[in-house]
């Protein structure tokens, strides 16, 4: 029997984020950064979705949208067939306990002063739903759950090394049993010894509790190994999005093809040639008119610098934002647009 269709469970229509940046001056006009541009992406439920490219590209002002946390300049997000910034300040609540981010950073994201049991039950007590007696079951279930003791039920995180703590935190982020969980780079900032430790944990926890990762990550290898489907962005626009097998198989935006020929491959007869990025990435405050790459493109055309590539799929399931994959549209397809570009006399 054909498998039946996965439902959509986070979609995002058209999602743009801007950020207003105060003037020097009392009269300067305002300027406002571009940190997301016209993202729409489905996340189907039970899956999980890679996010990458390089630092202040959007991933985690994507993610902190998606939880209701910044609200979209425009665009919608769209959780469980409801328009999460339209529904009413109840029903929104309500939809948010569905959902909870796994930090970056698993200290400064514990309180310091609270203890083990007063961080994980935290969630459960704003709820209010659990006695005392409840929550303490809980908070003790799931401990062991992340591989932690009862015997840490009194501590506070300065007791704790770097993959414990992260622990904790994975255990407040599902202590009220979400259906759709973000994880904001959670093994960037651990030694690469604990690495292992914590991506198996949250494969077995997804695999327990059927939720729905979003893993925003620079780790290349990772995403390969972890994710389902994935896309590529720089500076607040997605370059390339698909099925993760696709991508890594056949990358076809320069910008992809640059990130995984930076990626460690263990198989020494087939190294790819490495490409190495020029130049800086644009301000975000005032970005190119065009496609945002162009500037470091290796492979940049004159119509590049004033002409927006548009998202589009090359193959089922698989877009891309290249006027070199896909050609300029029509009335732009002239041989001055398609002239190479020399970054050197632009």
């Amino acid at each position: 029997m054909p498998n039946e269709a996965k439902s959509i469970i986070m979609e995002l229509e058209h999602l743009s984020v801007d950020f207003p940046v105060k003037g020097a001056l009392p009269f300067q006009k305002k300027r406002r950064v571009q940190a997301v541009t016209d993202v729409s992406l489905k996340i189907e439920s039970g899956e999980t979705f890679g996010i990458v490219g390089e630092s202040g590209c959007g991933k985690s002002t994507i993610a902190n949208a998606m939880v209701g946390m910044i609200r979209p300049t425009e665009g919608k997000v769209i959780f469980k067939g409801q328009d999460l910034f339209a529904l009413e300040r109840k029903l929104f609540k309500e939809a948010r306990r569905d959902m909870q981010m796994i930090f970056q950073d698993p200290f400064s994201s514990l309180n310091p002063r609270f203890n083990v049991y007063q961080i994980i039950s935290e969630p459960m007590l704003i709820r209010g739903k659990s006695t005392p007696e409840e929550m303490k079951e809980r908070v003790i279930e799931l401990l062991r759950l992340v591989g932690l003791s009862d015997k840490d039920l009194y501590r506070h995180p300065s007791d704790f090394s770097g993959g414990q703590r992260q622990r904790i935190g994975i255990a407040r982020a599902i202590s009220l049993n979400p259906d759709f969980l973000i994880c904001d780079e959670p093994v960037s900032a651990l030694d690469v010894s604990v690495h292992a430790q914590i991506l198996n944990l949250l494969m077995e926890l997804q695999e327990k509790l059927q939720m729905t990762y979003v893993f925003i990550s620079h780790n290349l290898a990772v995403v390969k190994n972890l994710c389902d489907h994935m896309i590529v962005m720089y500076l607040g626009k997605v370059m390339e999005s698909g099925s993760t097998k696709a991508i890594y198989k056949n990358p076809l935006h320069p910008y992809t093809n640059a990130l995984l020929t930076a990626v460690l491959d263990v198989d020494i007869d087939n190294q790819k040639e490495r490409v190495i990025l020029e130049g800086d990435i644009p301000s975000p405050i005032d970005p190119p008119k065009g496609c945002r790459f162009y500037q470091r493109c290796p492979m940049a055309m004159m119509g590049c610098k004033s002409i927006a590539a548009p998202l589009i799929e090359v193959e089922p399931g698989h877009f891309v934002s290249c006027h070199k994959v896909n050609g300029f549209p029509e009335p732009y397809a002239n041989e001055e647009n398609t002239r190479p570009l020399d970054p050197e006399n632009e």
